[in-house]
């Protein structure tokens, strides 16, 4: 994928991380910097999530409303076995990546995780509009369960939106895959990469948000420091932040915390944004 002008990269990081990447883009908008002026917005697992709300025009303060509901499907009992095992496959470095996610894809087909359906209407619920947007270009990705490759869906995919997004917020052995247009089933795009963030090759600015480093996936900063770019930033939580995102990025009761410290270190760093930003200063 070749980027164009202005990109906006939204990593994956759970209920907290959507909590946080909202704050984050409120305070900058509130000092001045509306990054919803992307051409291009690339939206991984939490960041899908939080990307469809920006493209769509959404009232991104109004969102924090469905944290709740977005949490209330959790499967009642976590099978730490299949967690676990799908943590060592991701991990086993003699595995080629897309092997491993293939595995992890299987793996995420057995886990009891519920209803799919269930899943794709709790973003169909949670997201105000529907519809792909023409400006910006909104990309979400997701990795095929039965091949372990990238998916990147955009308005010309023929693919719904909730379904994507749902599609890329499926944590293995936490949510269900979602079958997708017939297609196929995918999970989540945070598998690859936390943000993926190599997708904006080509732009001419980058604002990367990104609520964790990636661990064993290739990290944010990695990624953006391959593309190049002069005009960059790559934003992710300062200490307060990381006390108020909390240890369990899948608990709601985080989210009031973790957005009113993403509004803190957006407006502190939205000088620096929108140098990068506008190309002036």
């Amino acid at each position: 994928m070749t980027g164009t002008g202005r990109t906006l990269v939204l990593g994956g990081g759970g209920l907290t991380g959507i909590a946080w990447e909202l704050g984050v883009l409120c305070g900058l908008r509130a000092a001045g910097t509306d990054l919803a002026t992307a051409d291009l917005i690339i939206g991984t697992s939490a960041g899908a999530y939080v990307g469809a709300l920006v493209a769509t025009g959404a009232d991104l303060a109004g969102a924090m409303a469905h944290l709740d509901e977005l949490a209330l499907e959790l499967p009642p009992r976590l099978d730490p076995e299949l967690i676990a095992e799908g943590f060592a496959t991701m991990t086993d470095r003699t595995l080629p990546p897309e092997e491993a996610r293939a595995r992890i894809g299987a793996l995420a087909r057995r886990a009891p995780t519920g209803d799919p359906a269930v899943h794709v209407a709790r973003f169909t619920s949670a997201l105000p509009r529907h519809g792909w947007p023409d400006r910006p270009r909104l990309v979400v990705t997701a990795i095929a369960t039965a091949t372990g490759r990238l998916t990147v869906w955009d308005a010309t995919a023929g693919v719904s939106l909730p379904e994507a997004v749902a599609a890329s917020c499926s944590a293995p052995a936490i949510f269900p895959p979602v079958e997708v247009s017939g297609t196929g089933y995918f999970m989540d795009g945070g598998l690859r990469s936390v943000a993926n963030a190599d997708l904006a090759a080509g732009a001419e600015a980058v604002v990367v948000i990104a609520p964790t480093d990636g661990a064993f996936r290739a990290s944010p900063a990695e990624q953006l420091a391959a593309l190049g770019v002069a005009r960059c930033v790559l934003i992710q939580p300062d200490d307060a932040a990381r006390e108020a995102l909390g240890a369990d990025m899948l608990d709601p009761g985080q989210g009031a915390a973790a957005m009113a410290a993403g509004m803190t270190q957006g407006r502190s760093v939205a000088a620096a944004v929108a140098r990068s930003w506008t190309g002036r200063g």
